[in-house]
């Protein structure tokens, strides 16, 4: 049941539309899901895995899903991380940012990491992924996401944005704000949505992205992109956010976003200023109305920092804290069980948890830190243990040994099971169609499972 103050702010927004909007609602959810191309290009996907797939034309990784009982999210190869479930329109705001390798990125709002992953994937591996959240519990999901995606080049922090921006002036190449939201484009997914919406929550949502912005802002470097999303339809947190931040920042100007497929532009009558020059920047951005394509609903914006008065980082690289002994342990654990060395970045010690940071990561002391990059293991009295992201990170192919698993086996493994190994080969990665799902470590003819408690497939 959606709210009648939101019908009749529908109707008075879209008039004519409007029946055509709210009657999308009664309509099924758009399904879809992302190939992740650190492990599978799209093409290898449509052959691998058994879904029927269809492209999603704004996002050349992404794929709508749905009938036939397709169920993606219990499938290993989502455990393998080969691809992440996302609603389609959201994938729109991923595209639209075009992080290239090599750069510093930064998701300000990114649980539970559709776009982060979607960055990640983009970046390849190279440059530095800052992704942030506020909610503890949402960064851990985060934080997830990204080890699961194998995305190694990432930082996840648990910070507010007025932290970050005192940490991090003029640092970034791009920021993607996804900003929390009234999530009106989200009340056909989610039912519960619709009963938290008012319009002081609205408003409230307004004044939140605000600040987000301004923060978002000042770590942006000159020259520097920034894309702003939400999932709602509210002109006060779309079109008149972006007006009123242009107001308060004119070196930012807005870049234009393809308008195919179904995806309109922003609508100037609805920003508080709408005439002259700013009328055409806010119809460069970009509605994705679920009437109109196969989506739930998102608005996109993207601009660009003029800047010349923003002042260059002054922070420090981070430096390797581990010790010999520590590295020693790695390095001995890795001659035995990969086939390649890892390298690049410093090597962080926290507590008795190894990390490799991404190449060029700051010194981020002072900060709270979810993950420091690629989780290695854990140094253990004379000897070390590898975290599960390290054989989520790594292919088939770089590891000493490997044992490929049958559906049966797969399962018995997601489940937390042992299951029967050929041979006392130690550590070694257990596959699933060629991708690893995790480590196993065999001994006597069996395969000692060693796949997260806290991952494991109950009940299935």
């Amino acid at each position: 049941m959606l709210p009648a103050a939101f019908e009749r702010r529908i109707r008075d927004l879209l008039r004519e539309e409007a029946d055509g909007l709210l009657a999308s609602y009664s309509e099924p959810k758009a399904q879809g899901l992302r190939a992740n191309p650190l492990k599978i290009s799209s093409e290898l996907l449509l052959r691998t895995v058994p879904f029927r797939l269809e492209p999603v034309p704004w996002c050349g990784t992404g794929f709508y899903y749905g009938g036939g009982g397709d169920a993606p999210g219990k499938h290993p190869y989502h455990a393998a991380g080969l691809y992440y479930i996302q609603e389609p329109s959201a994938m729109y705001a991923g595209e639209a940012l075009e992080a290239q390798p090599g750069e510093r990125v930064l998701d300000l709002c990114a649980a539970p990491g559709g776009k982060t992953t979607h960055i990640g994937g983009a970046m390849g591996g190279r440059g530095l992924l800052v992704a942030n959240e506020l909610e503890s519990k949402r960064a851990k999901a985060l934080s997830e996401n990204v080890e699961r995606l194998g995305v190694t080049n990432a930082v996840v922090l648990n910070e507010t944005p007025e932290r970050l921006a005192a940490f991090f002036p003029g640092f970034f190449d791009r920021v993607l704000v996804d900003a929390p939201c009234s999530g009106e484009g989200m009340f056909r997914k989610d039912a519960e949505a619709a009963s938290h919406w008012s319009e002081a929550h609205v408003a409230a949502c307004a004044r939140l992205q605000a600040g987000i912005l301004d923060a978002a802002y000042t770590m942006l470097r000159e020259g520097g992109i920034l894309v702003y999303s939400t999932c709602t339809f509210s002109p006060e947190e779309n079109e008149r956010t972006i007006d009123a931040f242009h107001d308060r920042h004119p070196d930012m100007s807005v870049l234009p976003l393809p308008h195919e497929h179904g995806v309109s532009g922003g609508v100037p009558e609805w920003a508080a200023s709408p005439g002259g020059r700013r009328a055409s920047e806010l119809a460069a951005t970009a509605r994705l109305w679920p009437h109109r394509l196969r989506g739930e609903g998102h608005y996109v914006a993207k601009l660009r920092k003029a800047g010349s008065e923003t002042p260059a980082w002054r922070g420090r690289a981070a430096s390797s804290n581990a010790g010999r002994q520590p590295l020693s342990l790695y390095r001995e654990f890795e001659k035995k069980t990969l086939a390649v060395s890892l390298d690049g970045g410093a090597f962080s010690l926290h507590g008795s948890q190894l990390f490799l940071l991404p190449d060029g990561a700051p010194d981020l002391s002072g900060l709270r830190v979810v993950r420091a990059g690629l989780h290695l293991g854990q140094v253990k009295k004379g000897r070390f243990e590898p975290n599960h992201a390290l054989a989520l990170a790594l292919p088939a192919e770089s590891f000493a040994h490997r044992i490929e698993t049958d559906p049966a086996n797969a399962h018995a493994y997601l489940r937390g099971e042992t299951f029967p190994g050929g041979g006392d080969r130690g550590w070694l990665a257990v596959t699933y169609g060629g991708f690893p799902l995790g480590w196993g470590k065999e001994s006597k003819g069996t395969v000692k499972n060693f796949y997260p408690k806290g991952l494991r497939w109950v009940g299935l």
